[in-house]
């Protein structure tokens, strides 16, 4: 897909990733609609680029945040590009989480994000081309320890992504699933970045990201996995899973010494883009 005539629907756009993403793809002449619930960053995204952005604060959870998202894009017009990027992580023991928090990240992370696609399909199918890109993670292939309930969301959304892709071969839609590791944004909670450190796991810079994301929407690719070793990982994860388990099993005191710190509420308790660990 050219970026300058994408006309596309960003959700999660008021995070790292996605304030990155919008001005990377205004830059190349796109027209957005943005979706966030921080109307301040919002607002400073369209005062850098005024004429090529419209804004939307809703929370895509409700069905009322998803009807006004839908109302918006009818609109818009000619919407060819979705992309899902809102988010939210949290790294605990997950016998150690609240159970609201657990429901409150599936809804964020899985739920809304099917419910938005499915009203929002019909539109991009009215398009002789058009590209749905979902934000996934490494942890959407491997369940990493402290993550449980954020690699559930994260499995959910690459099979999405697949049946979907398949579902849809015979249309002109195309489906993209990115996985992003571990990118330094406010999504990671200061003991994610301290264990990766002291694991010396590489967390990737968001610009970095944003580059491969939209070199992967202009190729139509259908899956890009980011970083290395973790590209490994995923393929050893699905041909040779003991041998990831060893690997985790001698990460494990550190993973549960960080995750079972005490910590303030995690940054990402609204919707952000997905920069994942």
């Amino acid at each position: 897909m050219q970026l300058n005539r994408c006309r596309a629907l960003l959700t999660g756009a008021s995070g790292g990733i996605g304030q990155v993403l919008v001005d990377r793809l205004c830059r190349d002449g796109a027209q957005l609609l943005l979706v966030g619930r921080d109307s301040l960053a919002l607002d400073d995204l369209a005062r850098r680029h005024p004429g090529q952005v419209s804004l939307i604060c809703a929370d895509l959870t409700q069905r009322s945040g998803r009807q006004t998202v839908l109302d918006a894009a009818r609109r818009f017009g000619g919407l060819n590009c979705l992309i899902n990027a809102a988010g939210i992580n949290q790294f605990r023991l997950l016998e150690q989480q609240d159970e609201d928090a657990i429901a409150r990240l599936i809804d964020v992370n899985v739920t809304a994000t099917l419910q938005l696609t499915h009203l929002l399909l019909p539109l991009l199918r009215q398009q002789p081309q058009a590209l749905l890109v979902n934000l996934g993670s490494t942890f959407g292939s491997i369940g990493y320890p402290g993550f449980a309930a954020y690699c559930a969301s994260k499995f959910a959304l690459r099979g999405f992504s697949e049946a979907l892709r398949r579902e849809l071969a015979d249309s002109h839609v195309k489906v993209l699933y990115i996985a992003p590791r571990a990118t330094r944004t406010a999504m990671n909670s200061a003991q994610v970045v301290a264990m990766n450190d002291e694991l010396k796991v590489d967390m990737d810079d968001p610009q970095q990201v944003a580059g491969e994301i939209l070199r992967a929407i202009v190729r139509e690719r259908e899956e890009l996995y980011l970083g290395w070793p973790e590209k490994l990982f995923v393929r050893l994860n699905g041909l040779l899973p003991r041998l990831v388990d060893q690997a985790l099993r001698r990460q494990l005191p550190v993973i549960k010494r960080f995750a079972g710190a005490e910590s303030p509420p995690p940054a990402s308790s609204t919707p952000m883009p997905g920069e994942h660990p």
